[in-house]
């Protein structure tokens, strides 16, 4: 008998635990797994960290003190600079006009947008003249905010080239950003003709995705051009045109630079708006509390639009 091909265990013999270290090392191999990703992402959270979360904590907490920044001691009031921004007339009409200025932005961007992208997607126009258009209403996506701002002063200027070609036609001009009556709409023209082009191209994306044998199948059952526009082309272009209204609410809502480079929120705060009225605040009247509550409260409402953007985009997936 050969012995040394016999597993001989003795009383004192101690079987190794190959099981155990198995299960152990599947364990940790299963945890790699799952911590893989979040170490991936790690650096970018902790950037958003660092550069979001903790300003927005920081200026949450100076929104409840008094005397922050300049004095090396705040004091804690409260809801105190909550109720003097709300309570202030000058935030209240830069309430007022941020809704008029977002509001009617976002329909007219929308409206033009469309109209132009109907323009493009249509088989009445040959493939050079569509070139020529897109080059053409693109040209004002291409400026800065800054250039887009001197610009247009200088065309609104009462010496430009807007009062000159009204008055070739016998129309008195104005003094189009200085006059309290104009200037807000003037703003606001500004705004529309450089943001329209995002929307124009959008939409003409989302009408050459459009199924053609649908508007085919409509055509052969006798259905003119609004009914083939209302019951076809609408309803598959609906989830962008509310998705990019939602969009469009959130973007102007922050527009700052176009405001503050053309009239400075004024004249007589006609152009004011929540961005301007928080700016002065801080950087004019360094009253770094009172500028940290309409901060917040910009972000709430701000918060609220990106809500309802969030659900469609998931109503819409």
């Amino acid at each position: 008998m050969n012995l040394s091909s016999t597993n001989v265990e003795g009383p004192g013999t101690v079987r190794p635990a190959v099981g155990k270290r198995s299960t152990k090392r599947n364990t940790s191999a299963v945890r790699a797994r799952k911590l893989a990703p979040f170490a991936f992402v790690s650096p970018t959270l902790a950037l958003i960290t660092l550069l979001t979360v903790v300003p927005i904590l920081m200026v949450a907490g100076y929104s409840f003190m008094d005397n922050v920044i300049v004095e090396p001691n705040p004091v804690f009031v409260g809801f105190a600079n909550y109720v003097k921004v709300l309570t202030d007339p000058a935030f209240l009409a830069a309430l007022g006009n941020t809704f008029l200025f977002i509001t009617f932005s976002t329909v007219v961007h929308l409206v033009l947008g469309l109209v132009f992208a109907l323009l493009l997607n249509t088989s009445l126009l040959g493939n050079v003249t569509k070139a020529i258009f897109r080059v053409v209403y693109i040209l004002p996506w291409l400026f800065t905010i800054a250039v887009i701002a001197v610009v247009w002063r200088l065309m609104l200027d009462p010496s430009g080239v807007v009062n000159y070609i009204l008055g070739t036609f016998g129309i008195q001009g104005a003094n189009w950003l200085s006059t309290p009556e104009t200037a807000l709409g003037s703003v606001t023209f500004i705004n529309i003709w450089s943001g329209y082009p995002f929307f124009m191209i959008s939409l003409l994306a989302a009408l050459q995705g459009v199924p053609t044998v649908l508007h085919e199948a409509a055509r052969v059952d006798g259905a003119g051009w609004w009914q083939r526009f209302r019951y076809v082309t609408l309803p598959h272009i609906r989830p962008v045109i509310i998705s990019m209204a939602v969009l469009d609410l959130i973007w102007t809502s922050q527009q700052f630079a176009l405001i503050w480079m053309t009239t400075g929120g004024g004249p007589l705060n006609a152009t004011e708006v929540m961005s301007t009225y928080t700016y002065k605040q801080a950087f004019s009247n360094f009253d770094f509390s009172t500028a940290s509550a309409a901060a917040v409260i910009v972000l709430l409402l701000t918060m609220v639009l990106a809500f309802f953007y969030v659900r469609q985009q998931r109503v819409r997936d």
